[in-house]
């Protein structure tokens, strides 16, 4: 559903109105690579290839957030030749980019439950952290094992944990401490979702973060996605009216 998008050539999006937060729902390797009676693993391969291109688009054009639904904890139900071959795109993508990450003052975040990770991503993943850690420019967050409804889950937990200790009362809980027990407490919530593939879900990604953000779908499957239909989307949604569900004096 490419919907409101405006085709052609333009003078592209304005960069005073950049969103900054980015969230992105990859979606169509596995159909690409059928389409192409390749297998699926060809797909994931050039997935990470459109990765580094979108990356280095949002951190040119000043995004400030640039969250990515890399791996979810359903996706460990997979195939295990898959799920191996994920991995290891997983950790030559962690170990090439470096040197991009650091000339371009990008600092490598992850998010979800990291530790159900094999030990050889987990220690590539945290090494990559730390040379980038005191980078100043876009964040970029990959989501590993995520799954929102688990990460809902320990903010429960951790939460009833310091009320049964006497640390906090029921009446302390708000919307403000619920967003600081998340994964995601040191970041905005995203201005703007995207999906490629066409599918209208959102597969269990940032469900509490994503309360007001705008919401692009797209037919394009992951592996053909480009810089050029990621502008077109952020025109479309700087022509949004983003209400917050206010409405205008005038109205």
């Amino acid at each position: 559903m490419n919907s409101n998008l405006p085709s052609g050539k333009s003078e592209g999006p304005d960069p005073e109105k950049i969103p900054a937060h980015i969230a992105m729902i990859m979606d169509g390797n596995g159909r690409w690579a059928r389409k192409r009676l390749m297998n699926r693993v060809k797909g994931h391969e050039q997935g990470a290839r459109v990765v580094r291109d979108v990356v280095r688009a949002c951190s040119d054009m000043g995004v400030s957030f640039l969250t990515l639904y890399a791996f979810s904890t359903e996706n460990w139900g997979r195939a295990k030749l898959e799920v191996s071959a994920l991995m290891m795109i997983l950790k030559n993508f962690l170990r090439s980019e470096r040197p991009d990450m650091m000339a371009n003052n990008i600092r490598l975040n992850a998010i979800g439950q990291i530790g159900r990770l094999p030990e050889a991503v987990r220690k590539t993943l945290a090494e990559t952290m730390a040379l980038t850690a005191n980078n100043t420019g876009m964040v970029l967050s990959l989501a590993l094992s995520y799954g929102s409804r688990a990460e809902i889950t320990e903010m429960v937990r951790e939460i009833a944990g310091k009320v049964r200790a006497g640390e906090m009362a029921p009446d302390d809980i708000t919307p403000e401490v619920i967003s600081g027990h998340l994964y995601t407490k040191d970041m905005p919530d995203p201005d703007l979702l995207i999906r490629t593939s066409g599918e209208m879900r959102i597969s269990n990604f940032l469900l509490w973060q994503i309360a007001y953000s705008e919401i692009f779908v797209t037919d394009t499957l992951w592996p053909d996605f480009s810089k050029e239909e990621l502008l077109r989307i952020l025109q479309a949604y700087q022509r949004r009216d983003r209400r917050f569900g206010k409405i205008k004096v005038s109205e």
